[in-house]
């Protein structure tokens, strides 16, 4: 099984979109193994999006995923990194296929409402970076077999 982080972000949280994001991961047939809300503080953001520092939009991108609460979460599943990115669609919500979070919620890649590890490497870094050990669980789901092979 695969892992992968999921970050509501600050414009969904203040939207009132938690609910609906979370339901969409788990109606795909996504396992949640952690998950909660808190305050990205600045030196947390910086190591999150260290691969962007340097960049002409990192100081904005920093000012806003510290700028309000995010739900952080870790969804396992067979494929689960590939199945995630595409339920949130493309990162530019104007580019999005119909039904995916970014294109029925959003409109600016600036305000694209959820954040998705992009390869199993990242997963895990973006995991350690917000997860404690033991802070995710490994449970049976009774639902499991009729959604995976």
């Amino acid at each position: 099984m695969e892992r992968t982080l999921i970050i509501v972000k600050p414009d969904a949280v203040q939207r009132g979109l938690i609910g609906e994001i979370v339901a969409r991961f788990e109606r795909r047939g996504l396992k949640i193994v952690g998950l909660k809300m808190l305050q990205i503080d600045e030196p947390l953001a910086r190591r999150h999006y260290a691969v962007h520092e340097g960049k002409p939009f990192f100081d904005g991108l920093i000012r806003y995923i510290t700028s309000a609460p995010v739900v952080v979460m870790v969804l396992e599943g067979k494929q689960a990194i590939a199945v995630a990115r595409n339920t949130m669609g493309s990162t530019r919500p104007a580019e999005a296929a119909p039904g995916t979070i970014r294109a029925d919620f959003g409109v600016e890649v600036g305000r694209n409402l959820v954040h998705g590890s992009d390869g199993p490497e990242t997963a895990a870094y973006e995991i350690d970076l917000y997860f404690k050990p033991g802070e995710l669980l490994t449970w049976d789901r009774s639902a499991d077999p009729w959604i995976m092979e």
